[in-house]
């Protein structure tokens, strides 16, 4: 049975897509003897396997397997500010990285979707008063006719 090319993902290392379509990111820790170590769920394939790669190249550094290009991941390295206090491995190092980042986009859609549910209460239609023999006038034309 020949699978048709067009409906085939492409599959990274260390991601697994859910049922429910998110995909979920893991690695073996080889600094804790080769400790399964959960780094997240993420919205698309790409994120997941970024966060991968962050975790592989921080430990192994450049003889790390990595799905993206090693220029990629160090250049992403930086922009997440995580802190390796040494008492932690750095993948767990990056768990906590993402965690916070997910809980800061968190805050800021919830506060986003309140500050566009205070927008649409504001919106307020003014009507003029045009006096009340105009409003006798058309109900006396309506009824009329």
């Amino acid at each position: 049975m020949i699978k048709d090319k067009s409906k085939m993902e492409k599959r990274y290392t260390g991601v697994r897509k859910r049922p429910w379509g998110k995909y979920a990111a893991e690695i073996r820790d080889s600094t804790r003897h080769g400790k399964r170590v959960w780094l997240g769920t993420f919205n698309s394939a790409e994120e997941a396997t970024l966060a991968y790669d962050q975790a592989a190249f921080s430990t192994r550094g450049c003889s790390a397997l990595l799905n993206f290009s090693a220029e990629r991941v160090q250049k992403s390295l930086p922009c997440i500010n995580y802190c390796y206090d040494g008492g932690s491995s750095p993948p767990e190092a990056l768990k906590e990285a993402n965690k916070m980042r997910r809980i800061a986009n968190s805050r800021i859609s919830k506060t986003m979707k309140i500050k566009k549910k205070e927008i649409v209460d504001r919106s307020v239609s003014v009507f003029e008063d045009l006096g009340a023999d105009l409003l006798q006038e058309l109900l006396s034309s309506s009824s009329g006719s």
